[in-house]
Protein backbone atom coordinates (compact mmCIF):
# COMPACT_ATOMS: atom_id res chain seq x y z
CA UNK A 1 0.00 0.00 0.00
CA UNK A 2 1.38 3.39 -0.80
CA UNK A 3 0.48 6.41 1.48
CA UNK A 4 2.75 9.04 0.12
CA UNK A 5 4.42 9.78 3.35
CA UNK A 6 7.50 10.77 4.24
CA UNK A 7 9.01 8.54 6.85
CA UNK A 8 8.72 10.06 10.33
CA UNK A 9 12.47 11.43 11.22
CA UNK A 10 13.61 10.78 14.93
CA UNK A 11 15.44 13.96 14.85
CA UNK A 12 12.08 15.94 13.68
CA UNK A 13 10.25 14.38 16.19
CA UNK A 14 12.60 15.35 18.83
CA UNK A 15 12.74 18.62 17.93
CA UNK A 16 9.22 19.34 17.91
CA UNK A 17 8.86 17.83 21.58
CA UNK A 18 11.72 20.06 22.89
CA UNK A 19 9.87 23.09 21.03
CA UNK A 20 6.85 21.69 22.71
CA UNK A 21 8.44 21.89 26.09
CA UNK A 22 9.64 25.06 26.08
CA UNK A 23 5.84 26.14 25.50
CA UNK A 24 4.12 23.78 27.79
CA UNK A 25 4.18 22.54 31.63
CA UNK A 26 6.73 19.09 31.61
CA UNK A 27 5.07 17.06 34.07
CA UNK A 28 6.28 14.18 36.10
CA UNK A 29 3.76 11.84 34.00
CA UNK A 30 2.26 12.59 30.63
CA UNK A 31 -1.16 12.31 29.90
CA UNK A 32 -3.29 11.41 27.00
CA UNK A 33 -6.86 11.94 26.08
CA UNK A 34 -8.74 11.40 22.95
CA UNK A 35 -11.60 12.45 21.25
CA UNK A 36 -13.16 13.02 18.18
CA UNK A 37 -13.01 16.10 15.70
CA UNK A 38 -15.14 18.72 16.59
CA UNK A 39 -15.39 17.70 20.54
CA UNK A 40 -13.75 21.24 21.63
CA UNK A 41 -10.27 19.98 22.19
CA UNK A 42 -8.72 22.80 20.33
CA UNK A 43 -11.02 25.53 22.14
CA UNK A 44 -10.37 23.72 25.36
CA UNK A 45 -6.31 23.87 24.83
CA UNK A 46 -6.46 27.62 23.74
CA UNK A 47 -8.46 29.03 26.59
CA UNK A 48 -6.66 27.10 29.56
CA UNK A 49 -5.08 29.06 32.00
CA UNK A 50 -2.12 27.19 32.44
CA UNK A 51 -0.51 25.91 29.37
CA UNK A 52 -1.08 22.05 30.31
CA UNK A 53 -2.52 20.77 27.41
CA UNK A 54 -1.23 20.35 23.89
CA UNK A 55 -3.13 20.24 20.84
CA UNK A 56 -2.13 16.91 19.26
CA UNK A 57 -2.49 18.05 15.72
CA UNK A 58 -0.48 20.86 16.55
CA UNK A 59 2.49 18.26 17.63
CA UNK A 60 1.76 15.83 15.14
CA UNK A 61 2.00 18.11 12.59
CA UNK A 62 5.22 19.26 13.36
CA UNK A 63 6.72 15.86 14.28
CA UNK A 64 5.92 15.15 10.74
CA UNK A 65 3.24 12.48 11.86
CA UNK A 66 0.41 13.99 10.07
CA UNK A 67 1.03 15.16 6.37
CA UNK A 68 -0.07 19.02 5.81
CA UNK A 69 -3.46 17.75 3.64
CA UNK A 70 -6.92 16.89 4.60
CA UNK A 71 -5.65 13.27 5.29
CA UNK A 72 -8.83 12.72 7.13
CA UNK A 73 -10.93 12.88 3.99
CA UNK A 74 -8.22 9.81 2.33
CA UNK A 75 -8.70 6.10 2.60
CA UNK A 76 -9.27 4.60 5.76
CA UNK A 77 -5.99 2.88 4.93
CA UNK A 78 -4.48 5.95 5.11
CA UNK A 79 -6.15 7.53 8.05
CA UNK A 80 -5.01 4.04 9.57
CA UNK A 81 -1.36 4.40 8.76
CA UNK A 82 -1.35 8.45 9.87
CA UNK A 83 -2.69 7.61 13.94
CA UNK A 84 -0.21 4.90 13.98
CA UNK A 85 2.06 7.32 13.13
CA UNK A 86 0.58 9.70 15.85
CA UNK A 87 0.81 6.91 18.67
CA UNK A 88 4.67 7.30 18.05
CA UNK A 89 4.94 10.63 18.48
CA UNK A 90 2.83 10.73 21.31
CA UNK A 91 4.17 7.99 23.40
CA UNK A 92 7.69 9.91 22.89
CA UNK A 93 5.79 13.23 24.04
CA UNK A 94 4.25 11.36 27.20
CA UNK A 95 7.49 9.63 28.47
CA UNK A 96 8.76 13.15 28.40
CA UNK A 97 6.00 14.65 30.79
CA UNK A 98 3.64 16.27 27.97
CA UNK A 99 -0.23 15.94 27.78
CA UNK A 100 -1.81 16.13 24.67
CA UNK A 101 -5.41 16.16 23.24
CA UNK A 102 -6.19 15.02 20.20
CA UNK A 103 -8.02 12.97 17.97
CA UNK A 104 -5.44 10.63 16.04
CA UNK A 105 -5.16 7.19 17.88
CA UNK A 106 -4.45 3.63 16.43
CA UNK A 107 -2.59 1.31 19.43
CA UNK A 108 -1.94 3.57 22.21
CA UNK A 109 -4.10 3.17 25.18
CA UNK A 110 -5.22 6.92 26.18
CA UNK A 111 -5.67 8.45 29.70
CA UNK A 112 -9.11 8.92 28.80
CA UNK A 113 -11.86 9.54 25.80
CA UNK A 114 -14.52 11.84 25.78
CA UNK A 115 -17.06 11.49 23.43
CA UNK A 116 -19.90 14.29 23.80
CA UNK A 117 -23.22 13.86 23.58
CA UNK A 118 -24.20 13.47 20.33
CA UNK A 119 -26.43 16.61 20.11
CA UNK A 120 -24.29 18.49 21.21
CA UNK A 121 -21.19 17.46 19.46
CA UNK A 122 -23.06 18.37 15.93
CA UNK A 123 -23.71 21.49 17.18
CA UNK A 124 -19.92 22.32 18.21
CA UNK A 125 -18.66 21.03 14.61
CA UNK A 126 -21.44 23.30 13.09
CA UNK A 127 -20.63 26.24 15.33
CA UNK A 128 -16.27 25.64 13.94
CA UNK A 129 -18.04 25.44 10.48
CA UNK A 130 -20.00 28.65 10.57
CA UNK A 131 -17.38 30.69 12.81
CA UNK A 132 -13.45 29.25 12.85
CA UNK A 133 -13.14 26.43 10.89
CA UNK A 134 -9.30 25.10 10.92
CA UNK A 135 -9.92 21.69 9.79
CA UNK A 136 -11.55 18.28 10.75
CA UNK A 137 -14.90 17.14 10.65
CA UNK A 138 -17.84 18.86 9.03
CA UNK A 139 -21.42 18.29 9.05
CA UNK A 140 -21.35 16.17 5.85
CA UNK A 141 -19.00 14.02 7.28
CA UNK A 142 -21.40 12.69 10.45
CA UNK A 143 -21.15 9.59 9.51
CA UNK A 144 -17.45 9.46 9.69
CA UNK A 145 -17.22 10.95 13.29
CA UNK A 146 -20.04 8.66 14.67
CA UNK A 147 -17.92 6.00 13.12
CA UNK A 148 -14.70 7.09 15.05
CA UNK A 149 -16.82 7.97 18.02
CA UNK A 150 -17.90 4.32 18.38
CA UNK A 151 -14.03 3.00 17.43
CA UNK A 152 -12.70 4.85 20.00
CA UNK A 153 -15.28 3.92 22.69
CA UNK A 154 -13.63 0.58 22.53
CA UNK A 155 -11.22 1.68 25.03
CA UNK A 156 -14.17 1.70 27.81
CA UNK A 157 -13.70 -2.37 27.32
CA UNK A 158 -10.01 -2.38 28.84
CA UNK A 159 -10.82 0.28 31.48
CA UNK A 160 -10.06 3.91 30.22
CA UNK A 161 -12.93 6.14 31.72
CA UNK A 162 -15.39 8.28 28.99
CA UNK A 163 -16.35 11.52 29.79
CA UNK A 164 -18.99 13.35 28.37
CA UNK A 165 -16.93 16.66 27.63
CA UNK A 166 -12.82 17.94 27.61
CA UNK A 167 -13.21 20.22 30.82
CA UNK A 168 -14.83 16.80 32.71
CA UNK A 169 -11.97 14.52 31.25
CA UNK A 170 -8.82 17.23 32.41
CA UNK A 171 -10.21 18.15 36.14
CA UNK A 172 -10.76 14.10 36.35
CA UNK A 173 -6.96 13.54 35.05
CA UNK A 174 -5.65 16.15 36.76
CA UNK A 175 -6.98 15.60 39.79
CA UNK A 176 -6.10 12.01 39.26
CA UNK A 177 -2.32 12.33 38.74
CA UNK A 178 -1.98 14.93 41.43
CA UNK A 179 -3.05 12.58 44.11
Amino acid sequence: MVYDLEPLDDSQIAEAIELFLKEFVRHKSGLFIVAPSGAGKTYFVDRQKDKNWIDGDKLWEKSGAHPKRAWWLESEDVMDEIDRRSDEVTKRAIEKGLWIMGASNNWLRPDAVVVPEWEKHKSFIKKREETNYDGGATSDRLGQVMGHRNWISKWKEKGVPIFDSIEEAADYLAKDINK
